[in-house]
Order: C-alpha cells, then sequence, then structure tokens
C-alpha cells in the first residue's frame, strides 16, 4: 500500500516551486503571505494526486505483464485490477502525506523528511547483514567491508563539515538616532551557505533519469519500441551515460533551484532599505552583483559536493558489486533531516527553559 512511499508528494513541491518562477499567478502567491501558502500546499497536494495516481498506473501495468516459472503475477488482469490498485497505492501516498503534515504540526521535525528518512533508516539493518552474509562467504572481503565502514563514517562526516558550512557577508550599519538618543554603528552577518540547493537537485535529476524506465514499465513484456529499449539500457546504473547525466542534472538543479531560493536582488534591497551595506560595496546594484558573484562560487563548490556524493554509490555498485545503496540521496537526507531535527529540539528545550524562568521569575515578583 505503501509502494510509493511520500515521493509524489516531493516531485509535486519540487514542481510547484520551479512553476513559481515562470507561472505569475504562483509568483503572487508565493509573496501573498500565510494565505499565498496555504493555496501552494493545496495545489502541492492536487499535483501528488495526479502524480501518485500516474504512477500507481504504471506499476499496475507493469505487474499486469510480469510473467515468471509459476505463471503470471497477476491472475485477473483487466481494468478492475488496474482501478483498485491505483486507488489503493494512492490512498497509501495520500496518507502519507496527511500523516507527515500532522508531525509537523503537532510535534517536533518535518513530518515529511521524517518519514522519508524513516523508509530509508528501516533498510539499513538489512543492507548490512547482507554484507556481513557476504563476508562471511567470502563474496567479499573482510577488509574491504572495515573500508567500507570507515568510508560511510568519513562521508557522514564530511556531508555534516559541508552542510554546516557557511560563507559570511559582513554586514555595517551607520551611526542612527531616534529622538534624542544616538545609537551606534552596529554589524552582522549575511550567511551564504555553501550547499544552498539542499537534496533538490539529486532527487530531481534522478526523477528525470527514471522517465525512460517509468515509460518502459507501461509496456513491460510487448517489448516496446526498440529506441526506449535503448535509452532504457544506456540509462542503466552504473552506465556511464546515466552517472554523466546524473552530474549534469545535479549541476543545473543546484544553480536554478539556488536562483529560486535566494535573489540577491531583493536581498540588497533589504539591506538598503535598512540602512545595512557591505563594506566597499556600494549599496544596490552593486550589492547585488556582489552577492551573487559570491553566491554563485559557493554553489560551484556545493553542486560539485553534491556530485562527488550522488555518484559514490552508483561507483561501488557498478565497480565492486557493493550490496546496497551507500551514500547519495539517502544518505544525504538522513544527515540533512537528523541536523535539522536535533536543531528544533534543542530550540525547543532552550524555549522551556526560558519559560520556566519567566514564569519562575512571575512567581518571585509575586511573593
Amino acid at each position: 500500500i505503501f509502494a510509493l512511499n511520500i515521493m509524489p508528494y516531493i516531485s509535486a513541491s519540487i514542481i510547484i516551486q520551479l512553476m513559481t518562477t515562470v507561472s505569475p499567478h504562483l509568483a503572487t502567491l508565493k509573496k501573498d503571505g500565510e494565505t499565498g501558502r496555504k493555496k501552494i500546499i493545496q495545489y502541492t497536494r492536487y499535483g501528488t494526486v495526479l502524480l501518485a495516481a500516474v504512477q500507481a498506473l504504471g506499476i499496475a501495468s507493469g505487474l499486469e505483464n510480469l510473467t515468471s516459472s509459476s505463471g503470471p503475477a497477476v491472475l485477473n488482469p483487466g481494468f478492475f485490477f488496474k482501478f483498485t490498485t491505483v486507488i489503493s497505492l494512492t490512498s497509501g501516498t495520500i496518507f502519507l502525506m496527511w500523516l507527515g503534515e500532522q508531525i509537523t504540526a503537532r510535534g517536533i521535525g518535518n513530518g515529511i523528511s521524517l518519514i522519508i528518512m524513516a523508509g530509508i533508516v528501516a533498510n539499513l539493518p538489512v543492507a548490512l547483514v547482507s554484507t556481513l552474509e557476504l563476508g562471511k562467504t567470502g563474496a567479499l572481503s573482510g577488509l574491504f567491508i572495515i573500508l567500507l565502514l570507515v568510508m560511510a563514517v568519513l562521508v557522514i562526516a564530511f556531508i555534516v563539515f559541508v552542510e554546516r558550512a557557511q560563507r559570511r557577508l559582513l554586514i555595517q550599519y551607520p551611526k542612527r538616532q531616534v529622538g534624542m538618543k544616538i545609537f551606534q554603528g552596529d554589524s552582522s552577518h549575511l550567511p551564504l551557505k555553501i550547499n544552498t540547493a539542499g537534496v533538490i537537485p539529486p532527487i530531481f535529476a534522478s526523477s528525470i533519469l527514471l522517465l525512460p524506465v517509468t515509460a518502459m514499465s507501461f509496456n513491460a513484456g510487448s517489448g516496446g519500441p526498440s529506441w526506449l529499449l535503448d535509452i532504457t539500457a544506456l540509462l542503466g546504473r552504473g552506465q556511464p551515460l546515466y552517472m554523466a547525466l546524473y552530474v549534469a542534472a545535479i549541476m543545473f538543479f543546484a544553480f536554478f533551484y539556488t536562483s529560486i531560493v535566494f535573489n540577491p536582488e531583493d536581498t540588497a534591497d533589504n539591506l538598503k532599505n535598512n540602512g545595512g551595506f557591505i563594506p566597499g560595496i556600494r549599496p544596490g546594484e552593486n550589492t547585488a552583483t556582489y552577492i551573487d558573484y559570491v553566491l554563485t562560487r559557493l554553489t560551484v563548490v556545493g553542486a560539485l559536493y553534491l556530485s562527488l556524493v550522488c555518484i559514490l554509490p552508483e561507483l561501488l555498485i557498478a565497480k565492486y558489486a557493493v550490496p546496497f545503496y551507500f551514500g547519495g540521496t539517502s544518505l544525504l537526507i538522513v544527515v540533512n533531516v537528523t541536523m535539522d531535527t536535533v536543531a528544533q529540539i534543542h530550540s525547543h528545550l532552550i524555549a522551556q527553559q526560558y519559560e520556566g524562568l519567566i514564569k519562575k521569575s512571575k512567581l518571585r515578583g509575586r511573593m
């Protein structure tokens, strides 16, 4: 029932965010505050239902054409089987979407991200046991398994380091007079993350590369066009063309998504309106150009980092037949969600401590 997981919702969210750059209506909703945000969430839900139904129909078609030595996978193919399969899988995705929204509203952390992380972490014990079994049978050497575990720790540390890294631009505020008081000039920092786009580029890149495979699922067992078979073979996991296109798509979406979530011109205008400036840079257009220059250099490093982490499991599977998908989008999601959840827990604990201090001070004042 949960075969599609929450991925149709993720895909719909990405598509809606990308559409805000080309659709004036969505761009206006994005700037309308809470009302616009609710409308965008509603559109995302509709898109989730549509994408889940299409993917469920592809799975149903593939199952109908699947046969084995014991016979066909589906005993009674036809409209009723496709209808019930689409309804079941789409309902499972909608339930997970609802559950994630409830966790976000009533719990700690992002519910959708936690559901994705739970699905990834649930497969880790099985993957670890299968790796140790291969070592016991001699298919993999014990030294290679130890090196693989050490590499896992190093990659996790590398991801944490890059995700925490920031390029801080110094912002200076001049002296200002409020009434009869003169406030001294203050300074702060504008933090720019190395990986501003997060895990969106590899998710969207892998979704694009899976389109031929999805199209083939509709024609499973019936052969399909020869050109589609050739493309599917070239885009198989571990193939050089697949890796090259995967890296190119990650680079493209890293720049594209960064341009959506961070606008240097808006940031420069906000600084100018608040009296802030970057030392040595004129406010306004020059500040926007400078921020864009720094952000472009950071995005190049972030895109290379994403490409390296995501191509590592492809190389391990293709060259060394590692039995599980180590690294890539899964590891990025687990590490990012863990760091975000821990940060929110710390913020919640600090808020509780402040609340306790306020209550104590009020009681002492009354006494």
